[in-house]
């Protein structure tokens, strides 16, 4: 599951194209880069990817951060395409899915 994003502060420059290194995420900046991908963010990407817990709270037990706390960082890491945060219909159930645990880092 690795994910190639890039850091580019200049979003109207063009970038040349390369297929194998195309980053899917960019970041703005070094600093929003290593807030989203914190050695923290990283280990909770890793263990989501090798535990798969069935819920929020399981999650939370799992990595010992509250749950509101891991309730907004993962929304965080969704917004970036990093997470996918299946709801239940009928319940309020939350199943987090890491969708990248390793990063190739593209500079413009």
């Amino acid at each position: 599951m690795r994910t190639v994003v890039g850091i580019r502060s200049n979003t109207s420059t063009p970038l040349r194209d390369s297929a194998e290194f195309s980053p899917t995420i960019w970041f703005a900046s070094w600093r929003r880069l290593a807030g989203v991908l914190s050695d923290e963010n990283r280990a909770l990407l890793r263990l989501m990817r090798d535990r798969q817990p069935r819920t929020l709270q399981e999650l939370a037990e799992l990595s010992g951060r509250a749950a509101s706390n891991l309730s907004r960082t993962l929304r965080n890491l969704e917004q970036h395409g990093l997470v996918r945060l299946h709801r239940s219909p009928d319940t309020r159930a939350v199943r987090p899915e890491a969708l990248a645990t390793e990063f190739l880092v593209v500079l413009d």
